[in-house]
């Protein structure tokens, strides 16, 4: 795995705590290690998904202290103490999350590729309360891209979650 050869060559790691999707891990880590490298290959939380590795795609979108952060950006080490939430903690397969819902009941996604990035990156846009029109949701996604071109359906998906009484209140 390149993380366990990027560990064999970093002399100190570096001892950090996290909360992922609600338990707490110690790890020690290389320094130069991304948060979605640590996800992705130390955690086998692998729904953040690595695209571009540039910051441009929004594939590898996760919530930091439920803030959307491009995980191939960041570091692992800056976010000791962070709770970090991924795809994986959104929802259960018995028991979907409103968001994931609507994706499905507005065929949001297409190849699934970008679902999970979208997904986090559009509960992270909903709980900064920004967002009130089509036009204004269609902006603040522009960070996550759908190689399908499922925009017009992601959008309606996040419309009719904004749309109900719980996030309507909390935006309030």
């Amino acid at each position: 795995m390149e993380l366990d050869r990027l560990a064999a060559a970093e002399p100190n790691p570096v001892s950090i705590a996290l909360t992922v999707n609600g338990v707490e891990r110690r790890l020690d880590v290389p320094p130069t290690v991304t948060l979605l490298d640590l996800l992705r290959e130390r955690l086998d939380l692998t729904g953040a998904k690595k695209g571009c590795d540039q910051g441009q795609c929004g594939a590898c979108t996760v919530l930091v202290n439920g803030r959307r952060v491009n995980a191939c950006l960041q570091l692992a080490v800056m976010n000791d103490g962070a709770e970090i939430t991924t795809i994986e903690g959104v929802g259960q397969p018995d028991a979907l999350h409103p968001l994931q819902e609507a994706f499905i009941a507005h065929d949001a996604f297409q190849c699934g590729y970008c679902t999970p990035g979208q997904i986090c990156s559009a509960l992270g846009m909903m709980s900064e309360g920004h967002a009130k029109t089509a036009a204004e949701i269609r902006e603040l996604m522009s960070g996550n891209l759908c190689r399908c071109g499922a925009y017009g359906n992601i959008v309606d998906a996040i419309e009719d979650v904004m749309g109900r009484s719980a996030f309507k209140e909390a935006a309030e």
